[in-house]
């Protein structure tokens, strides 16, 4: 029965994160938005505090933030297969269409301009503004944590980049530790990890096994170098999203393919839905060493790879230690630091990359009115703005 109920919790897990793999535009942070409307609001698989925790761990770790706080829901839903349902549900989408735009079947002009697109990314606009909402109403209690949530968001505006992230977080981790009081809320908020710890620690020893192995296995043939360039890029990179492009093109450029085919995919990964990280998937196809489709394997476990066995092998650690009264304290500072995060990201790129006059403001307030007092999916939101923005965008 247990095995039954497994199956059929991965099966939800991936039905869950499909949709979202169909419909999650704007970005990494924008996905986060997307990810407390289905698994917070609707269905309640995790507290507001538990999703905070689970986001200010994938913050800390190198790799794609919002595909890893789906794996760790995956995982904390519904164990190890759960994991993968959540990664394949939401990855496959983008990858498949990254796949046929570098086949040559998916050529759609100059999407810049496409109504449906810009009512995509309106529909971005409304989607984080409810996270924010929610998330300030259930983690920022009190004027220390409001201060906290606004000091990080303004810093963030001024100051955008991934590594300024991990330090405004650090920061409202340790002021949180210092000045609210013990067992505050915002951590020990997590269900319990099917992970032993011992389990976690091996994970991230091989995650650093293969980084260090891997450039030596390079060498042997164009498989080899295909994984080390695409796991090297996975690790080594704070943030997710853009920040992976670098690492991305110099792994690729010129030795697996040309800069104009590099740049052409890096367009069409910015107008589909899901993590940009399947840009490596368009690379792994578009180079011409080994057969297309085994080159966008490689590159898409590859890249992905790296993030998962963190996230899995962290999340042990990280649920034991917000057990902890101090690190309670810490996580609440932590958390009302997440919300100042969506918040800045709500302005930029959200906000400035969706709303360019009236038209995308009405739209925009349109769908939050349709999240909040209609109470619809995020899903029929972003349907609903794409049909609109294709007739009136």
């Amino acid at each position: 029965m247990r095995a039954l109920d497994l199956k059929s919790s991965a099966g939800e897990v991936f039905t869950v994160f499909l949709r979202l793999g169909l419909t999650s535009f704007g970005g990494p942070v924008a996905h986060l938005g997307y990810f407390r409307s289905e698994i917070v609001a609707r269905r309640g698989w995790l507290s507001e505090a538990g999703y905070a925790d689970v986001v200010a761990l994938a913050q800390f770790l190198p790799g794609p933030a919002s595909s890893q706080t789906g794996m760790a829901v995956g995982l904390l839903r519904a164990g190890w297969v759960g994991m993968l349902a959540a990664w394949v549900g939401f990855t496959l989408p983008s990858a498949l269409l990254m796949f046929a735009f570098a086949r040559g079947v998916a050529g759609a002009g100059n999407l810049g301009d496409a109504g449906w697109l810009a009512g995509l990314k309106v529909a971005a606009v409304a989607v984080v503004a409810q996270a924010v909402v929610g998330m300030w109403g259930s983690l920022v209690t009190d004027r220390l944590r409001a201060g906290l949530a606004l000091g990080v968001a303004a810093a963030l505006v001024l100051v955008p980049g991934a590594f300024a992230q991990v330090a405004a977080l650090v920061a409202c981790a340790v002021v949180g530790w210092r000045f609210l009081p013990a067992g505050t809320g915002g951590g020990g908020s997590l269900p319990r990890v099917p992970v032993p710890r011992r389990v976690g620690a091996a994970l991230l020893l091989v995650c650093g096994g293969l980084l260090l192995l891997l450039p030596f296995l390079a060498p042997l043939g164009a498989g080899w170098a295909l994984a080390d360039a695409t796991f090297r890029a996975g690790a080594l990179v704070f943030g997710g999203g853009h920040v992976v492009l670098p690492l991305l093109e110099t792994g690729f450029v010129p030795r697996f393919l040309p800069h104009e085919t590099f740049v052409a995919g890096y367009g069409a990964a910015n107008a589909v839905p899901g993590p940009l990280f399947t840009f490596a998937t368009y690379l792994g196809a578009a180079q011409t060493a080994l057969p297309a489709w085994v080159g966008a394997g490689i590159a898409t476990v590859g890249v992905f790879l790296p993030g998962a066995l963190l996230m899995a092998g962290a999340l042990p650690f990280w649920a034991s230690l917000a057990a902890r009264p101090a690190a309670r304290s810490a996580l609440a500072g932590l958390n009302a630091g997440v919300v100042g995060l969506l918040l800045a990201a709500l302005y930029d790129p959200v906000f400035t990359s969706g709303v360019r006059g009236p038209r995308e403001v009405a739209l925009a307030l349109l769908a939050y009115a349709g999240l909040t007092a209609g109470r619809l999916p995020a899903w029929a939101v972003v349907g609903a703005c794409a049909g609109l923005g294709w007739v009136a965008l």
